[in-house]
This record gives structure tokens, sequence and C-alpha cells, in this order.
């Protein structure tokens, strides 16, 4: 499993603030509207603003001559009125713009990690994968609804200014030239940097939350064992590399800000000196002067803003690559011909006479090249049967079940559902005619009603009652306040690991699957409820077809069959009574600890590990 990090970027990747600026045009495309009209409404302050030096220079000159000025002054205060509406309407639809853009890239980055194929989780972690579904995106939403406009705004009104500033005196704006080009050298040859350094920090960031979301998710561990301290050095770790990333985003931008600052200032005195020597010398106006100097302090705000949004649009830069790659990941394929929206009956009948519910035919796989989990694994499971996996620890019980759930694909050999292959069905019409409770007993926050509800949200009330009887919940049900619609917490934390493992099992008869899927079921029941669930698997057996991983002998001797796997083989099937007296493995199993009454589960590592 990665990091966490990101990859390096591919080679010969543009990285160049015009590549920037077409990608974040990309991202705009449902927008363009808004974008258009937002720029439009800037566009026209801007003239307002522009406007507003003429005024002043008609009213100086004016006031030279002892002229009323009091309309000039009252246009002055009008356009300065209706710049700063307008200006107030284009923010707006810019905000709402971002806004938009962003919602559209979280609704697919969400539709995209919910659909990632199993081996991408492996790969990737959890909580950096949710840092691009929100961090990421929030600083996509600045750059979006900010850069990208005030970028073309701003070198529009810069050079609307320029060009009147050229037209009042050349020579004035000859020397405001060079002291800005100066500045854009400086801000050239920081942007690099500047997007290393954000591309660092985004990352950096994505660890830590990958890395808390790992201690919180293991709690009780951590207090066990006293790993507080240890845990919070190491995500504490990640924040200082966060921390440095972006210290160093903020030294190169320390530099930047100056630079622009001085260069504009600098502009402005050198216009202040020569200018005031002209006029001295009668070369020019004083309206004239006093015109220049407002257009080249109104040249401030959009030079401003444009090395800020050059500089912004690269920090963003940083997060849209981890965003992208992140949309680029691989999902699971479903196939075009099968309708997803179709509804199958419950249960799904036999397509014909005689076939098993569930069969594997000399199945392979391995989650990586050269890591083989599965030789050759075949064996049936009929309808109305229950079909016991044994086998020690890593013989490939619970990656059997990944195969059947389509989580995995087998790298050769064939799964079939009522004689007809897995890949023929598509895994909607697969996944519809299976449930699962495994040994991790998924339980999420929310009522007792949502979580046993989960697979049919609309199932009628006696069905749900149905299923709490099959699983013995009524007694909790009476006992929580609220009963069904009491919250039972951030997975199940407020259950026992019995009682979640019964409420999983309620969740998956409720779907009433024609094959289900059990892994350890009675792993953390006590006596009593073991016995009573030993009961109820007899009577789910009259409604579908059952295949347990088994730990227990009181679980494998009630089986119609038994199947013996091995180093990724099935080496041996046949009943209890059979197995014990015919295969040694099966005998060493049932004499160790991995099949006496009342054991714990020998499985207890990951999906890998404990096969």
């Amino acid at each position: 499993m990665s990091s966490g990090t990101a990859p390096d970027e591919p080679p010969g990747e543009d990285r160049s603030t015009r590549a920037a600026v077409a990608t974040l045009f990309r991202l705009t495309g449902g927008h363009r509207a808004a974008v258009a009209a937002a720029t439009a409404l800037t566009l026209a302050g801007s003239a307002l603003g522009l406007a507003q030096p003429l005024v002043a220079r008609h009213a100086v000159d004016a006031g030279g001559r002892g002229q009323v000025l009091w309309p000039l002054l009252a246009l002055l205060g009008a356009l300065f009125l209706v710049e700063a509406a307008i200006g107030s309407v284009g923010r707006f639809l810019l905000e709402r713009m971002g806004e938009g853009v962003v919602r559209q890239l979280r609704m697919g980055l969400v539709g995209r990690l919910l659909r990632l194929e199993m081996r991408e989780y492996d790969r990737h972690r959890s909580g950096d994968l949710v840092s691009r579904v929100t961090a990421d995106t929030t600083l996509l939403r600045e750059v979006v609804s900010q850069a990208l406009v005030d970028l073309v705004t701003g070198s529009l009104v810069a050079a609307g200014a320029l060009v009147l500033m050229a037209w009042l005196d050349p020579l004035l704006l000859l020397l405001v030239a060079l002291t800005v080009a100066v500045a854009a050298a400086v801000v050239t040859s920081l942007l690099q940097g500047i997007r290393r350094a954000s591309e660092r920090m985004q990352d950096s960031v994505g660890a830590v939350a990958a890395d808390l979301e790992r201690a919180l998710g293991a709690l009780p561990m951590v207090r066990v064992h006293r790993a507080e301290d240890r845990e919070a050095a190491r995500i504490g770790a990640r924040v200082e590399e966060a921390y440095e990333a972006g210290v160093s985003t903020a030294r190169l931008a320390s530099v930047m800000s100056p630079a622009v600052e001085l260069a504009v200032q600098g502009s402005f005195l050198v216009v202040l000196v020569v200018g005031g020597l002209r006029v001295g010398g009668h070369a020019g106006s004083l309206g004239d002067l006093v015109a220049f100097l407002l257009y080249a302090s109104y040249l401030v705000m959009p030079l401003s803003s444009v090395f800020h949004a050059v500089g912004l649009i690269q920090r963003g830069m940083g997060a849209y690559r981890r965003v992208d790659q992140a949309l680029r990941l691989p999902t699971e394929q479903t196939d075009p011909l099968v309708a997803q929206d179709r509804p199958l009956p419950r249960p799904v009948s036999p397509a014909a006479p005689g076939s098993p519910a569930l069969a594997l035919d000399d199945v392979r796989f391995g989650y990586a090249p050269g890591r083989r989990v599965l030789s050759g694994v075949s064996f049936t499971v009929p309808h109305h049967r229950q079909v016991a996996l044994v086998g020690p620890s890593g013989a490939g019980k619970s990656t059997v079940f990944a195969l059947v759930a389509r989580f995995y694909e087998p790298d050769s050999g064939a799964v079939l559902f009522d004689g007809r292959p897995a890949t023929e069905l598509g895994r909607d019409a697969c996944r519809r005619r299976i449930a699962v409770v495994d040994q991790n007993t998924h339980v999420v926050h929310g009522t007792l009603r949502e979580n046993i509800t989960y697979a049919v949200p609309d199932a009628p009330e006696a069905e749900v009652r149905r299923v709490l009887a099959l699983a013995r919940l009524e007694e909790l049900v009476d006992r929580l306040p609220g009963g069904l619609d009491a919250v039972i917490g951030e997975r199940g934390s407020t259950l026992s690991g019995g009682e979640r493992q019964r409420v999983a099992l309620a969740r998956a008869l409720l779907a009433r699957p024609a094959l289900l899927l059990l892994d350890e079921p009675t792993s953390h029941l006590d006596a009593i409820n073991e016995a009573a669930l030993t009961t109820v698997m007899k009577e789910i057996a009259q409604e579908c077809a059952l295949l347990v991983i088994a730990h227990r002998l009181s679980t494998v001797q009630h089986a119609d069959r038994i199947v013996v796997l091995h180093e990724g083989r099935s080496v041996a099937a046949g009943d209890h009574e059979e197995l014990l007296a015919h295969n040694p493995l099966y005998r060493d199993l049932a004499t160790s600890q991995m099949l006496r009454p009342g054991a714990p589960s020998a499985d207890r590592g990951g999906r890998r590990t404990n096969g």
C-alpha cells in the first residue's frame, strides 16, 4: 500500500502558466455563461474606474480656470458607486461559479472513489483519497472563482490603463514599463518553486488525513497499547512536512509580493518626480499629471491581481494534479449488456435444473504478479445446502469470498452462478444474488433500522421483524432507547461484537439472497447465541444456499458438505465424519484449535493474510 503521496509528475509535463490556465478553462466548461457574465461585469466596472481619472483631470483643470466643479464631482461619485455595485454582482457570480465547479469535482470524485477497483484501495490510503475530495477541491475553488477571472480582467484593465497612459505621456509610460518588467521577471522566476512547494504541501496534508484516519480507526488498540504518543509523533511528522512546504510557499510568495509592490511604488515615485519636473517646465498640464498618476495607481490593483492570480494558479495546479490522479484511477468495469436497473426476483431461481447456486472451476488467483493465493480451487454450493470452507490461515478462504463477491477477477478458471459464468452475468447481477457477513461486521453510524435495512431501504416492517427474530435481535431492540430508531454510533461502537455480528446477519437476510456468504459467523457469539445461530442457519438453508468460512467445530459438523483448502488448493471434500476418517489434514484441524468447539477465529488479519 502506498504511503499516500502522489507519484511524480509524468516526464515532459507542461507546467507553464499557459498550460495551467488552459486546464482551469477546461474545468469551467459547464459554467461558461457565468464566467462570461462575470467577466463582462468586471470589465464594465473597470471601464467605469478607468473613466474616473479623466473626469478628475477635467475637474482639476476646471478648478484652475475657476469653473463650476459640482457636476464633475457628482459624475465622479456616480461612477464610483456604479462601479462598486457592478463589481459586487460580478464577484457573486464568480463565487457561485467556483462553488459549482467544486461541487462537480467533488461529485465526480465521490462517484469515482466508491467504484474503484479493489486493488486501488490496497494501493492508496483512504484518508489521502478523502483529502482529495475535501482539502484539494477547497483550494481549487479559490483558484477557479478568483484567479482565472482576475488574470483575464486584470490583464485587460492593465492594458486599458497602459493605453490611456501612453495617450497622456509616452515617456512616463516607458519608465513605468521598465519597473513593471523587472517585477514580472522576478515573479516568473518564482512560479515553478511555488508550484512544487504547493504540491508537497497538498501531499503532506493528504498524508496527515490518512495517518489520522488510521489512528482513529484503531483507537481501542492505540489506547490499550499506550501508543497515543507514538501515533501523535507519526502524525506530527506529517504535519511538520506540511508546515515546511507551507513555509517554502510563503517564503517564495513573500519575495514575489514585495517585488510587485516595490515596482509599482517605484514607478509611481518616478512618475511623480519626472512628471512634476515636466509640469514645472511647462511640458504638460497639472491635470494631465494628475490623470497619469491616477492611472498609475489604478495599475497597482490589476497588476497585483494578475501576479497574485498567476501564483495562485500554480498553487492550484498542485491540488488539481492530485484530483486528476484520483479521477483517472481505474474503476470496476460493468457489462454494458446487463440492465443495471432491472430488479431480479428474490430468491433467484436456477437457470437450469440441477445447476448449483455457486460453482468454482479450477480458479487461480493472485493479488500481485508472482504471489499466487489460489492455485486450483474447485467446488460447488447446491441450492438450499450449507457448504463450509476450512483450512489453515492463508489457505485462501477469504480470497474465495472476495472472488465470489466480484471484488477481484480470477487469473484463470471460472466462477459460475446458477451454471452461468459470472463474467457473462455482470457484477450487478452477481451481487444481487449474494449477501455477505464478514469478520469485520460493518456497522455504520446511524440508527439500528438504517443499518438493518441498508440493502433494502424500503423493506416492509414485517420483513424487518422477520430478520430481527432470525438474528435474535429482539432483546437488543427492546433494550436500546428508541428501539430500531436508536443511533448506534460510529462503527457500531455502542454494540458488542456479537451484537454487531447479528446486525450484519439481519441486514444480509433482509435482502433474501440466493447465496449467503458467512465468514466465521459465530466468532463473536457466546455459547447460547452460537447454538441459536446454528438453528437459524438450518432455517436459512431452506431459503438460500450458504457458504461458510468455519473455524469452530460446531459450525463445521452441521454443514452438508465441507471443502478443505490447503495452500490455495481444494484438497478434499465431504461431510464431517468422512473427512475425519479419511483426510489427515482435516483430522489435524479438528484436533487442533482450528476446529475446537468455541475456539476463536484463526483468521483475524486482512483480506490477504487470512486468505
